[in-house]
């Protein structure tokens, strides 16, 4: 197990890399929140953190709400985030 941790780390690095390439733009953000219940929204891209990143979501019923995600739930696909124009996926080099 051990030598996967550094690989693991140079993942979770380049996620907050990419992600903060991206801080103050609009992102589609898809959650599985489980038991087959998937939220889809906008949301700005506020901050990065060491472990999680956190994003300002606009949804009708509250119009600014801060949810934040850890770089984990990138890797699991937890949670996916997109261009809202395009529909393309940030990290589809996850993938590959």
């Amino acid at each position: 197990m051990r030598n996967s941790e550094p690989l693991q780390m140079n993942v979770m690095k380049r996620i907050r890399d990419d992600l903060n390439e991206c801080l103050g733009t609009k992102l589609k953000v898809r959650a599985n929140k489980g038991r087959k219940i998937v939220i889809e929204n906008m949301a700005v891209l506020e901050e990065t953190y060491p472990h999680v990143f956190v994003v300002r979501v606009e949804t009708k019923a509250s119009p600014s709400q801060r949810v934040s995600y850890s770089y984990a739930d990138i890797i699991t696909r937890t949670v996916e985030l997109s261009h809202p124009e395009t529909d393309e996926g940030l990290f589809d080099w996850l993938s590959s």
